[in-house]
């Protein structure tokens, strides 16, 4: 017995929402908010934890565990304050 056209267009659309649905996630590593993240080692998986204002602060977390500190290469720097802005003269 032999399906209709629509019902193995219907068929083939699920298996491939299914597909991709199942496929690992992008996911965003670096939190921008702040400078220093913590890159994490484990067994099967890395992760970064950017929740350090300073490197010491985060060199003292990674202390005794499989981690280092990295500068966060997407961190929002400040931004120039509203008004008048300054040249530097020569």
């Amino acid at each position: 017995m032999r399906k209709p056209f629509w019902a193995r267009t219907v068929y083939l659309a699920i298996l491939t929402i299914e597909a991709v649905s199942i496929g690992p996630a992008a996911a965003q590593t670096y939190d921008p908010a702040y400078p220093v993240c913590l890159h994490v080692y484990r067994l099967g998986s890395n992760y970064h934890e950017c929740a350090y204002t300073s490197l010491a602060q985060c060199n003292a977390s990674a202390s005794g565990r499989a981690a280092q500190c990295e500068i966060n290469p997407y961190f929002a720097k400040g931004r120039l304050r509203a008004g008048r802005h300054y040249r530097r003269v020569y």
